[in-house]
């Protein structure tokens, strides 16, 4: 028997594959004569473009439906709610930074950060707004909410969870919210309901004879545009 050459050894090589292609279509092959599978897996390179296609048609979904939301301060408002003895107060919020982003062809939030100063929260008394800032612990108190998740409850009424922090202590919130569009324009209202003495902080109390009720109401809208 000769020695095999370069040629010889090429020839079993392809004859040993084309057997066992055969191979396998008698494996797959069905009752009738019917092969129900290709003999040889797909190069990874065949699919590679497919995976890159999909991939860029998802990322492109997201991004048509996720978008930011430009709160727009002069329409909108933060407004605290107190009850005292013998009367009512209110103290709105002059300025904030806010962050939101959300589903604008479902009108559902995915994220909402608000940051704000308490020096900015106006009760129509400055007196009233010192001894605030000195109840809060003095110097340059702030606040932050942030956006945890939501759900639509039985009856269709859309809720929020959040973690609101003052004075040092976070905790975890829920309440009501609508969200509106109108042209480029979203509003999203809603109101929390909350005890300041869940954040550590003491009844307040002047003269013996006036107390603030630690049960106090946010109403909130913010009003902004689509980016």
């Amino acid at each position: 028997m000769r020695a095999m050459n370069g040629e010889d050894m090429v020839a079993l090589f392809q004859a040993s594959r084309r057997q066992r292609e055969i191979d396998v279509c008698e494996t797959n092959r069905l009752p009738g004569g019917a092969i129900w599978a290709t003999m040889l897996p797909v190069p990874m390179r065949t699919t590679t473009p497919f995976a890159t296609v999909l991939g860029t048609l998802l990322c492109s979904m997201f991004a048509v439906s996720a978008a930011t939301l430009e709160v727009d301060q002069t329409r909108s408002k933060l407004q605290v709610d107190a009850k005292a003895t013998g009367h009512a107060f209110s103290g709105t919020l002059k300025n904030y930074t806010v962050k939101a982003t959300g589903d604008t062809s479902k009108l559902k939030p995915e994220s909402l950060e608000l940051s704000w100063n308490f020096s900015d929260l106006d009760t129509d008394d400055k007196g009233r707004d010192a001894e605030m800032l000195k109840w809060l612990g003095g110097g340059a108190p702030k606040g932050n909410f942030k956006f945890v998740k939501f759900w639509t409850d039985k009856d269709g009424v859309d809720h929020a969870q959040g973690t609101l922090t003052i004075h040092g202590v976070a905790k975890t919130v829920y309440f009501p919210f609508t969200v509106k569009k109108d042209g480029a324009w979203v509003t999203a209202s809603g109101k929390v309901e909350l005890d300041y003495k869940d954040f550590g902080l003491p009844l307040v109390r002047a003269m013996l004879v006036m107390t603030v009720d630690p049960k106090l109401v946010v109403n909130f809208q913010l009003v902004g545009k689509v980016k």
